[in-house]
């Protein structure tokens, strides 16, 4: 069974998404071909039983078996394989993405319901990750400027019992295990547990941690058109925080990454340190009043508890005999929770000769968050940076913290109602169309400037209409061109709510607008390729300085334009190969940095991925990925290199239940820099290594 599954999966890597297998499942009057639709029924993104060859915007499917034969470990591993994407450091303790030139903490979803506090996401309980590129404020609201990343969970199955259980260690001394159980609980309920733990290590000298969690979910028919779906999942994650290497000086122009220092930690393996505890709950109802009309509604709740501290280098100086290094660092706190009530209504239905399907939705949202933030003092001259000389390790002068440098309270509320039609014109011509608004109030206390004069409270609402349109046209049923456009909108308080000040409570929420033509062709039924053009506008933003919060900068605007191409699916029945490459174009439009790229958008990306069936029992892979050079920020002043690593795999099934897998990253040993935060806070990339993993199903 468990080999049938997987090679079944395997072979299914199909529509140019990397998508989940391809087999037909009807349930009742409506028949769904997985991989083809984004249903209501899967809990994915676009909230409607739609065909991805009729989505007329970009995006890509990676299912759980990808993730797992590609021995993906975050999301960062995903992105690396993905156009258009590409991962930033989140300074060691957060996901941090760039989607088309924009780069966000807080584009995050879990199934469908905004995830958007700064923490590192685990990939032990997905069905598959669906990234969405383009404005999508439609259907998710505000942010998502270049794009959003929906983690689609495992459901319990009715179906039956099973039990699967892997264990992996690498050759850093890192492990993690795994499970998944389902149990069938009479006909009409079931229960799935996921969970993990994990233990940390890497090539860098004191990095470790501890992550664990467990997710419980509980599905139960209570009649023969409601389902009612029952979700918790813990989340603790204690690990060491690490901001990589500064840059330095070049004889050639900007500055560049310190090479040769792989290995060496720049900030202390005691101190630099990030805790997480995280619950979420959700209960889902699906109720299908007819075989043309479907609804849902989900409520969550979530509430997490983030502490990090860390020093990092903020100059690096290599002039002298030994270098110096300066330091800095500082505490920071956030305490956060949402609830999130969404409603859906999807229908189908006929007025004359023309289809539709129409959502009509609504989402209300209320968000509490305190964060805070104290300041290094190192005792030797009172201030927040010292200069020491460089030594590995490094001599850490004794410090405090100072008095909190930032003690803020935001309220957040939403309110957003939304409707689109997806219209059958004929059978070659299909029209999307619809528009959302959104009311957004943001309330922030500003502890640190509460005076005789000044009650510290800031504040802003803001009302937005974000419309999509969306053309298709399909000369053949395996074939469709498309144009679109879509609008999304950022507040000015920032995607995390920390920004909002006298300043900028004035200022506008900046906008995104994206224009969109593209391609998708069903070659047959195991390969697709699909292809993208897109113009992406952001208007006028403010940024905060990563090296010194107080410090925010007015960017004028910006506008990225590119070109994403993707071929995924089965060459033979034994070869199947997931391929994709990107161009982005990414130009700052006005201000002091008129004409200067965009941070950490390199112009080239492409990554490939081959898997080839030798015979029933073992199957070999090899991919490669290719990221251009890149400018870490706004000012262009580091250029972080080119690079190229190459990947291999192999997988045994000893057993129809039982498979052994070794993943073999960077098997060249290429020296290289993956992502960044700063000027001076550039990651290195894992030399040679490898992980050993075994998969059994009971």
């Amino acid at each position: 069974m468990f080999k049938s599954r997987v090679l079944l999966a395997t072979t299914a890597l199909t529509l140019g998404l990397g998508a989940a297998p391809v087999f037909a499942q009807e349930d009742e009057d409506v028949i769904r071909v997985d991989g083809r639709y984004l249903s209501l029924d899967q809990l994915n993104a676009v909230k409607t039983p739609t065909p991805i060859i009729d989505v007329p915007q970009s995006l890509s499917i990676v299912p759980e078996v990808q993730i797992l034969e590609q021995g993906y470990d975050n999301l960062g591993d995903i992105l690396r394989y993905t156009p258009g994407l590409s991962t930033s450091q989140g300074e060691g303790h957060r996901d941090a993405i760039n989607i088309r030139g924009n780069q966000s903490t807080a584009d995050f979803f879990l199934n469908g319901i905004r995830d958007d506090v700064q923490y590192y996401r685990p990939l032990y309980n997905l069905e598959q990750v669906e990234i969405l590129r383009g404005s999508n404020a439609l259907l998710f609201g505000r942010g998502g400027g270049g794009g959003v990343i929906n983690r689609v969970t495992k459901s319990p199955s009715l179906e039956e019992d099973f039990t699967d259980a892997s264990a992996s260690l690498n050759t850093f001394g890192a492990y993690q295990v795994t499970g998944d159980t389902n149990w069938v609980l009479g006909g009409s309920s079931a229960v799935r547990l996921n969970a993990f733990v994990e233990e940390m290590a890497n090539h860098r000298d004191a990095f470790e941690g501890t992550r664990y969690g467990i997710n419980p979910t509980l599905r139960t028919e209570l009649g023969a058109r409601t389902t009612a779906t029952i979700f918790y999942e813990y989340l603790n994650d204690d690990r060491v925080v690490d901001r990589g290497v500064p840059s330095v000086a070049t004889s050639y122009g900007p500055s560049a990454p310190l090479a040769g220092f792989d290995d060496v930690f720049f900030g202390s393996p005691d101190e630099n340190r990030t805790t997480l505890e995280a619950h979420t709950v959700r209960l889902r109802l699906d109720h299908e009043f007819s075989n043309q009309l479907r609804g849902n509604v989900t409520a969550q709740y979530a509430d997490y508890d983030k502490a990090y501290q860390n020093l990092y280098a903020a100059r690096f100086d290599n002039s002298v005999a030994p270098a110096l290094v300066t330091l800095d660092g500082y505490r920071d706190t956030t305490a956060r929770t949402n609830l999130v009530i969404q409603a859906n209504l999807v229908g189908e239905f006929q007025t004359g000769q023309i289809g539709h399907t129409l959502l009509i939705g609504g989402e209300y949202g209320d968000q509490d968050t305190a964060n805070a933030r104290w300041d290094n003092v190192f005792a030797a001259n009172n201030d927040d940076q010292i200069t020491i000389s460089l030594s590995d390790p490094l001599n850490i002068p004794a410090f405090s913290f100072s008095d909190a440098a930032r003690d803020r309270q935001s309220e957040v509320s939403f309110t957003s109602l939304y409707v689109q039609d997806q219209i059958d014109l004929t059978d070659a011509f299909k029209i999307v169309i619809g528009a959302r608004l959104d009311r957004f109030d943001v309330s922030v206390l500003d502890l640190r400037a509460v005076s005789a004069t000044d009650d510290g409270r800031r504040g802003r609402v803001d009302e937005e209409v974000s419309p999509r349109f969306g053309l298709i046209y399909k000369p053949a049923e395996n074939l469709s061109f498309y144009a679109s456009y879509s609008e999304t909108f950022l507040p000015s308080a920032g995607d995390q709510f920390l920004t909002l000040s006298t300043t900028t409570e004035d200022i506008a929420p900046q906008v995104f607008e994206n224009r969109e033509i593209g391609a998708k062709w069903d070659i047959n039924s195991q390969l697709s390729f699909t292809a993208a053009l897109f113009r992406l506008e952001r208007g006028a933003f403010t940024t905060v300085d990563p090296d010194d919060p107080s410090i925010v900068t007015t960017v004028t605007g910006s506008t990225t334009q590119g070109v994403e191409l993707q071929l995924s699916g089965s060459l033979t029945e034994a070869w199947s190969i997931s391929a994709g490459y990107s161009w982005l174009d990414g130009e700052i439009d006005g201000g002091s940095f008129d004409g200067n790229v965009t941070r950490q958008t390199p112009t080239h990306m492409a990554s490939l991925w081959n898997r080839y069936q030798v015979n029933d029992q073992l199957a070999l892979a090899l991919g490669a990925t290719f990221q251009d050079a890149y400018f870490v920020r706004e000012d262009n002043s580091v250029l972080v290199p080119s690079y190229t690593r190459i990947d291999a795999a192999a997988f045994y099934d000893l057993s129809d239940t039982t498979r052994l897998q070794l993943n073999v990253e960077n098997l060249l040993d290429e020296s290289y820099f993956p992502d960044a935060h700063s000027n001076t806070n550039i990651s290195t990339g894992e030399p040679l290594n490898a992980r050993l993993t075994i998969r059994h199903r009971f």
